[in-house]
């Protein structure tokens, strides 16, 4: 199969900044069909469910698929820390994990090789 053709879950040649933003992406729609099957949170449910496209966009050097994921991250984060500071129960690690994945995906090197070799 060409090379153009080829489609993967993760991306080895990519920064370890954007290959650990793709999993955590990857970790954080599987949570949210978690919450939803358990009743938990479905009004996030539709915000988590686009970071898996967005980490299969990014896996495979798609432009949209890197914007979707700071969107949907940095909504995210904003909505974990309203949640946090209004007592709703979301938790201290959530927001570490999500402002983590801001910060994958925000850095320098995720920034410069989105810019080099996403199409």
């Amino acid at each position: 199969m060409p090379a153009n053709l080829e489609r993967r879950w993760i991306d080895p040649s990519q920064p370890q900044t954007l290959q650990i933003a793709t999993l955590l992406q990857y970790l954080n729609a599987a949570m949210a069909l978690l919450f939803l099957l358990l009743g938990l949170y479905p009004a996030w449910f539709l915000l988590l469910v686009a970071e898996a496209p967005a980490a299969y966009g990014m896996a495979n050097d798609r432009r949209w698929g890197y914007r979707l994921a700071v969107a949907t991250s940095g909504l995210y984060l904003l909505l974990s820390l309203g949640a946090m500071l209004l007592g709703e129960g979301i938790g201290v690690l959530n927001l570490v994990f999500s402002v983590a994945l801001v910060a994958l995906l925000l850095h320098p090197m995720s920034r410069s090789y989105e810019r080099i070799w996403y199409h």
